[in-house]
């Protein structure tokens, strides 16, 4: 590592620091919601500023409304693959919101830029394109091979981005991933819990309200299935190795980084009921009540665990079908690989602390490097507002979080 090469690129983004303010207030104006999911305005913006410093940009577009954009370079001497991630898609707005600047105005304001996807992920992304821009500056210096990644499909797990990529196109695997999705300054996420979804179906024969003699509601057998889902959450979810006292160790980070009460969830396994769906009327029986629910599995729990619990519940509900709707594996890798001490040590110089190994609570696009036992860690901002009315990101954690990427990623190509 050059010291002096090190100092230049810090000198860089401070002399930058207008047209970066500049490019990611653009990118949030700059519409991508997902769903619907035309990501083209947005990736335009990444293409331009990539084509303007003479970076060549394939597009691999499986549908034209989602273009996802990989650029990569080698160094002129043999080393490692590093691929930085980023997505491009944000969540949708919802009319009933209400916004101190406005969703779409990438407004700067009160040392904070404002705006969906201003957290998640547009931060994060354009600090992996502009890592990439500096570090191609410098491509006569490093060894190995740098790889970005910009993709459409995030918001719905990825069919037509990073898991498109992942499956079709294996030069964007590398030996390393880095990713700037919002988790916090104070934390370095190595890995995250597993999403299952599955909807049930109560179907009764239904009738009158008054005849409720006639026929089971749905609806309470329903509440009832409820109350003994949530009986998943006593399972023992012990994690595999050594993470859970590094888990157990980083308790406080975790609860500073993810709000109190995240260190009691991290290695449990979680139940939401996000929809509950039955009757017609108020004087009838119902005769269907449609769940659907969200358990969220801490690392080192199998699915065929916590399906055979489910199907012993369901075993006194006769009325009751159930339908998977989807399953991410929670997934991790090694809390000490080298781009972890790298990492903590590059935020201990910027910022004069050393960030937390933690697991994530939510999923990210990380987790399909780590499906094929690719390292890949998450630094990223805070997810202030992330998905909700006035999403922002605060104006120095954004130059941080870029710093911290550059560094570590040039660390990785010339160590």
């Amino acid at each position: 590592m050059n010291d002096k090469t090190r100092q230049l690129l810090l000198e860089q983004v401070d002399a930058d620091k207008d047209e970066l303010l500049s490019f990611l207030s653009d990118f949030v104006r700059a519409k991508s919601p997902n769903p619907p999911g035309d990501t083209r305005d947005a990736a335009a913006h990444v293409r331009a500023r990539l084509e303007a410093e003479g970076i060549d940009v394939r597009t691999i577009d499986p549908r034209p409304e989602f273009p996802n954009l990989v650029a990569s370079f080698e160094g002129p001497a043999a080393g490692k693959h590093l691929v930085l991630n980023g997505h491009i898609d944000v969540f949708p707005v919802l009319d009933s919101e209400t916004w101190r600047y406005g969703p779409w105005t990438g407004e700067l304001a009160e040392g904070k830029l404002w705006g969906r996807g201003a957290c998640d992920m547009k931060c994060g992304t354009t600090c992996s394109v502009f890592t990439f821009i500096y570090l191609h500056r410098l491509r006569d210096q490093l060894k190995g091979r740098l790889t970005l990644t910009a993709v459409s499909d995030e918001e719905t797990f990825g069919p037509w981005g990073a898991r498109y990529l992942m499956e079709h196109h294996p030069e964007v695997h590398g030996d390393c991933c880095l990713n700037a999705e919002p988790s916090s300054p104070l934390t370095i996420r190595f890995a995250e819990k597993g999403p299952l979804w599955l909807r049930f179906t109560v179907r009764t024969n239904g009738g009158h309200a008054a005849y409720t003699h006639t026929s089971e509601s749905a609806t309470k057998i329903g509440a009832q299935l409820v109350a003994d889902l949530e009986t998943l959450t006593d399972l023992d979810t012990p994690a595999p190795g050594n993470v859970g006292p590094l888990i157990t160790r980083h308790s406080e980070d975790t609860n500073r980084a993810l709000g109190e009460g995240a260190a009691d969830i991290v290695q449990k396994l979680t139940v939401n009921i996000g929809t509950f769906n039955g009757g017609v009327k108020v004087n009838m029986i119902p005769s269907e009540c449609v769940i659907e629910a969200d358990i969220r599995f801490p690392i080192g729990v199998e699915q065929s665990t916590v399906m055979e619990r489910i199907g012993e519940i369901l075993q006194a509900y006769p009325q009751v079908s159930m339908e998977e709707l989807l399953f991410n594996p929670p997934n991790w890798c090694s809390p000490e690989h080298e781009m972890m001490d790298i990492l903590k040590s590059n935020v201990e110089a910027l910022r004069g602390f050393r960030p937390a190994p933690v697991s994530s609570l939510g999923g990210t696009d990380a987790r399909l490097w780590r499906y094929r036992d690719i390292p890949a860690f998450v630094y990223g901002p805070y997810p202030s507002g992330m998905g909700s009315a006035n999403e922002h990101v605060d104006v120095e954690d954004f130059f941080h979080v870029l710093r911290t990427h550059l560094l570590s990623a040039y660390d990785y190509l010339s160590g």
